[in-house]
């Protein structure tokens, strides 16, 4: 291959240059040195010198590597001109053949050439020019399936053009055709990379059980059935870069195609058994599906088993390697802990013996599965940094293991004292649950720090609609943990936590992963929604409306469950009101104000009962969005039906001015806000409601009421200072504690406001 500055050609010692995905350098460096090849490892790949044979040995049983580069050049590319004038020289004529289609890449930057479009078609004159002059031919310029595709990299001023010998990147191995239904599968490279650091080879040559229990589509069971079997990584390929380059050695090709087949039905001989399971039956059905294109369906076992529950393990020993969700497309992060913990469980009480590979991003899983990592290499899964953790499950970050029993099943946990939890978590769930069927209730809370130790609450949703993921009538549970004092040890507290997180969906009922975690801390705040992270939504009723729920992405989901009474009370209370007013007609309707809207649940309600106007108002887009979809949802639409943002404190100083009035108002404030959009003021509802509430008081229409809530737990409110302005309240809370919050009296205060007095 001729290079403007070293015309030597020798076809036995051509330069060649093997990216892979970034972290496996190293591996892809041992793959090449085990088939007699010298190396040079970068951060990149790996480049090495060698035949035209070696590169095709490369192309067909390199199982980490994403192309093979045959460097044409290098030489300076200060600016386009220069590029366009050095490539010229390159021999194409001698690489492309007659009526054969191109593509031209081009990667990197430097001060003249700042646009990669720009130089691929510097690059792609020069080509053409080349061959019209030496050829009177130009060729084609194909986007996709070119013939042949040529790369220019620039590395500052100097430039490196290399034939793509590959051509499609070689994790794709022409199996993994079915992924309908399953989110985010695993790069076959990176999968294959994660067996050969956790030994995979060796332990297959011993006979040792391979298993993945979240397989997904089925690439790492596919790439460690294609290991155990010597099976080239790119037999099933249709399509290279080479066939149609001028140089090829078809002979050669030949030679090594029949190589591979040779190893692959020697191997099938001696296959150990290799397990994909998913809780997935569709993620299944496609794991199925890829490995009879694989032609391996026959050598790998399938099943549908949650990986929190498997009751044992298949052999005495073996491997684990799986690629759990994390929060990115696949599972919302809040579900993840339980996941882990679950698994954790099953782990300690059925796979002591076997090793266990993870690739995540999460470091904090180490610690949710009671694990230490022997080993963990940095990779990226597509644009996600993450690592390849390799452990052995019979180290375990605690001396002390305890099993306890959970109805019919044993649980392996840290803690023998989580036995109280789980008993006392299965007789409140028994009571809640005959309770809540008797009074039509779909969303409740089952646990609230019953026991000092295990300081979490524990909130189920009945999922009322179905949707492409999730059927009607699916159960799912929130555990929030309220903060441990200084004094708990936190590693402890954490044994804890995973202990409960193993537990929970055992006594419930209900799957793994649906239960999502959250942790309520004494800085107070909300999780905020990520637009790259996975959102979980789901559909809830009350008092047969139904209402918007998201599980995932904030401290609260969007319905206060301990408000259940309150905004029953509304509903009633608007329909009383009509019935004592007749006035309150198509003519004159009911008109309802919620202040501090939220979701606009209390709003819906008002709306079941009668009221045909209402205003609701919040500070917040995102709930009001969500107030208008939770009106949409029960039918209730139209412009007498308002939503406003603003700062409430504000808005009722305006309303007073333009003497807006309402015959019921809800007004439920945060106990404290410091908001951006506040400005420089601070909300204190300690320190504000006096004049919160007067002013709710003067937006009353004659014979109106407001309903105050409030969930400071030391709220104390001023009687006196509010009855010299005119202002009664009530206290009505006890009425609207329901059964689920019994333990907890102060887990809100409720009152009725009264204006006393007319005049302001």
């Amino acid at each position: 291959m001729q290079n403007p500055t070293n015309h030597t050609e020798k076809l036995d010692s051509l330069e060649f240059f093997a990216p892979c995905p970034q972290g496996l350098s190293a591996l892809a460096a041992q793959e090449l040195r085990a088939m007699r090849i010298k190396v040079r490892p970068v951060q990149t790949g790996v480049g090495f010198f060698g035949s035209i044979a070696d590169a095709y040995r490369v192309c067909l049983f390199a199982r980490t590597v994403s192309r093979v580069l045959l460097v044409l050049a290098r030489f300076d590319a200060s600016d386009g001109d220069t590029l366009y004038r050095n490539a010229c020289e390159i021999p194409w004529e001698e690489h492309v053949p007659h009526g054969a289609t191109i593509a031209v890449s081009a990667t990197g930057t430097n001060d003249n050439l700042r646009n990669t479009q720009f130089t691929a078609l510097r690059l792609k004159d020069a080509i053409c020019d080349r061959l019209r002059e030496t050829t009177d031919e130009r060729p084609d310029v194909s986007r996709h399936d070119a013939d042949l595709t040529f790369t220019v990299a620039l590395r500052g001023n100097r430039a490196t053009v290399s034939f793509n010998l590959a051509g499609q990147p070689l994790h794709q191995r022409n199996y993994r055709l079915h992924t309908t239904g399953v989110a985010a599968p695993l790069k076959e490279t990176l999968a294959a990379g994660m067996l050969l650091l956790a030994d995979w080879p060796q332990l297959a040559r011993e006979g040792q059980t391979f298993l993945d229990p979240m397989c997904g589509s089925g690439t790492i069971a596919i790439e460690a059935a294609m290991i155990a079997a010597d099976i080239a990584p790119g037999l099933l390929r249709t399509s290279w870069g080479f066939t149609a380059w001028k140089q090829h050695d078809a002979l050669a090709w030949e030679a090594l195609v029949d190589e591979a087949h040779a190893r692959r039905d020697a191997g099938l001989k001696a296959m150990p058994p290799i397990i994909a399971q998913d809780i997935d039956p569709i993620a299944l059905d496609a794991a199925r599906e890829n490995a009879r294109e694989a032609h391996l369906d026959d050598f790998i076992t399938f099943a549908c088993i949650d990986a929190c529950t498997m009751q044992a393990a298949p052999a005495s020993s073996g491997l684990i390697a799986t690629n759990p969700p994390y929060g990115e497309r696949l599972f919302a992060q809040a579900q993840l802990p339980a996941l882990y913990a679950g698994f954790s469980s099953t782990l300690r009480k059925h796979f002591q013996a076997w090793s266990l590979a993870i690739i995540t991003p999460d470091e904090s899983i180490d610690n949710l599965l009671g694990l230490a990592p022997n080993t963990s290499v940095s990779v990226f899964n597509g644009p996600i940094p993450t690592q390849v953790r390799l452990y052995d499950c019979a180290q375990t970050r605690t001396s002390t293991l305890a099993t306890i029993t959970v109805g019919d099943a044993e649980l392996t946990v840290f803690d023998g004292n989580s036995q109280q939890f789980a008993n006392r978590l299965k007789r409140r769930f028994t009571h809640l649950r005959k309770w809540a069927r008797r009074n039509d209730i779909h969303c409740y809370r089952t646990y609230d720090a019953d026991l000092p130790d295990y300081n979490v609450a524990i909130d189920l949703y009945e999922c009322s609609m179905s949707t492409e993921n999730v059927e009607e009538g699916s159960w799912f549970a929130i555990v929030y943990e309220y903060a441990a004092p200084s004094s708990i040890d936190p590693f402890r507290a954490q044994q804890r936590i995973c202990d409960v997180l193993a537990i929970t969906p055992s006594v419930l009922g209900i799957e793994s992963s649906h239960v999502f975690f959250k942790q309520r801390k004494r800085t107070g705040g909300q999780y905020r929604a990520d637009e790259q992270r996975t959102r979980f939504i789901i559909t809830t009723k009350e008092h047969g409306l139904h209402f918007e729920l998201n599980l995932s992405d904030y401290l609260d989901t969007g319905l206060f469950l301990d408000h259940r009474l309150v905004r029953e009370l509304i509903q009633k209370r608007v329909a009383s009101m009509i019935v004592e007013n007749p006035s309150f007609a198509e003519r004159h309707p009911l008109r309802f104000l919620n202040l501090f809207c939220y979701t606009g649940s209390a709003t819906v309600h008002a709306a079941a009962g009668g009221a045909l106007k209402t205003t609701s108002v919040d500070l917040s887009q995102t709930y009001l969005a969500c107030a208008q979809r939770n009106m949409q949802l029960n039918g209730f639409t139209g412009k007498t039906h308002r939503f406003e943002r603003a700062d409430c404190m504000q808005w009722i100083k305006e309303a007073r001015r333009e003497k807006q009035r309402w015959d019921l108002i809800f007004v439920d404030p945060p106990a404290f806000s410091n908001s951006k959009k506040m400005g420089k003021r601070i909300f204190d509802i300690q320190r504000d409601h006096v004049e919160l509430l007067v002013g709710v008081s003067r937006l009353l229409a004659r014979g109106g009421q407001a309903i105050f809530s409030c969930n400071l737990r030391t709220f104390k409110p001023d009687y006196e200072a509010l009855e010299k302005l005119g202002v009664e309240l009530i206290d009505i809370t006890e009425q609207t504690i329901d059964e689920d919050f019994s333990r907890n009296q102060r887990i809100h205060h409720c009152f009725i406001l009264n204006r006393i007095a007319r005049n302001e």
